[in-house]
């Protein structure tokens, strides 16, 4: 039986990692820590939080007295690190908070899994009990690729080309010296880009499908060509499953999706998708009347390009065969499988992102934590 602290377990995949987590090992005991800014969401969580094995702490992560008590109190034996500002965008109008979030916090992470599981015990002469320290990272440490690159390996050079990626990097290296200098038990797993239930809207994927409910512009950056392996969200927490259980210690593994799709052809698979959803059933038009291009199956006619982003990496690509040969790991989701059962998430959902993107969400965490 393992005993899990999950940072950023509010987010996109931290949620759905403790979701596939305490369905799959329901006598595991799980504790998330959240500060809950805009992209952390407690009611993600909502289908555990009265299960007797789950503990919600609002907290940052940078406070490491508090992250080393919640080690200590719940005898935690994994801190699985899903914690990160993460979006492209918001990382270069307003680099800051990812400095302090994804470096300066898994430093902290850092500092008090040293504290609790190797420098107390070794002050009574006793040996380290058995622990893992788990780094969720990204493909977009590697850099980018030309059209006829082979996919980024475990072994591919970093060359981080964002204020996001460089951060990451940063905190990768972190996790390394940390293995490599203290002896601290790590693992480290990079993913390519993911997509399912609980996406943030402000993620292409689920911007496009909330656009189209709304008749909004379906905004492509430059030519809509750059490309991106994409992994259904549950094949993510499945992959990181696998490394805790099989992973060798100090390693990094690639966890990829092998579905490799240019940003325009993403948007016309979803706009292809929420049309057939809308002839299939009625009563989409009544639910979401705004949506006049999918009533009337022109949602293309949304399609806008507008001016690309600076730095704009055009492709990523993961090669996963370390992972695959070493721990057995293959996605269970095509991208044709796992986009229609997020478009289907999505229309089935609205509360749960309309909350979020009206701006209900954030005033209900306020009133929950003025204090």
């Amino acid at each position: 039986m393992k005993k899990l602290l999950v940072t950023g377990g509010a987010g996109f995949i931290g949620a759905n990692f403790v979701h596939y987590w305490m369905k799959k090992y329901p006598k595991d005991k799980v504790v998330v820590i959240d500060a809950l800014t805009y992209a952390g969401n407690f009611s993600n969580l909502a289908s555990v939080q009265n299960n007797e094995n789950f503990n919600f702490v609002h907290g940052d992560i940078c406070d490491q007295p508090l992250v080393e008590s919640l080690l200590t109190e719940h005898d935690i034996d994994t801190l699985v690190h899903f914690a990160a500002e993460s979006h492209v965008d918001r990382s270069i109008t307003g680099p800051d908070a990812f400095i302090e979030t994804n470096i300066m916090g898994t430093y902290s992470l850092l500092k008090a899994a040293k504290i609790v599981w190797l420098d107390s015990v070794q002050a009574d002469n006793e040996q380290p009990k058995n622990h893992r320290f788990h780094h969720v990272s990204t493909d977009e440490v590697y850099g980018t690729l030309s059209a006829t690159d082979p996919a980024f390996t475990e072994e591919t050079a970093y060359a981080p080309n964002s204020p996001y990626s460089a951060s990451k990097a940063a905190s990768d290296h972190l996790v390394r010296a940390y293995h490599h200098t203290y002896g601290l038990n790590v693992t480290t797993s990079n993913c390519s880009n993911n997509y399912g239930p609980y996406h943030f809207p402000e993620k292409l994927i689920p911007l496009v499908i909330t656009n189209i409910l709304h008749e909004k512009s379906l905004p492509i950056y430059g030519d809509g060509q750059q490309i991106r392996d994409w992994l259904y969200v549950e094949d993510h927490a499945y992959g990181i499953d696998l490394v805790l259980n099989k992973g060798r210690i100090g390693e990094n593994y690639n966890i990829g999706g092998n579905n490799e799709w240019a940003n325009i052809d993403i948007v016309k698979e979803i706009s292809l998708l929420v049309e057939q959803e809308f002839q299939k059933d009625s009563n989409l038009a009544k639910r979401f009347p705004k949506a006049l291009s999918a009533i009337a199956q022109n949602t293309k006619s949304l399609i806008t390009y507008v001016q690309d982003r600076p730095g704009h990496d055009r492709r990523y690509a993961i090669d996963a065969t370390k992972t695959n040969n070493e721990l057995g790991y293959q996605p269970k989701e095509s991208f044709k499988t796992g986009i229609a059962k997020t478009v289907q998430w999505y229309l089935n959902n609205e509360n749960w992102w309309q909350s979020v993107m009206d701006g209900s969400y954030q005033d209900w965490i306020k009133s929950q934590y003025s204090n």
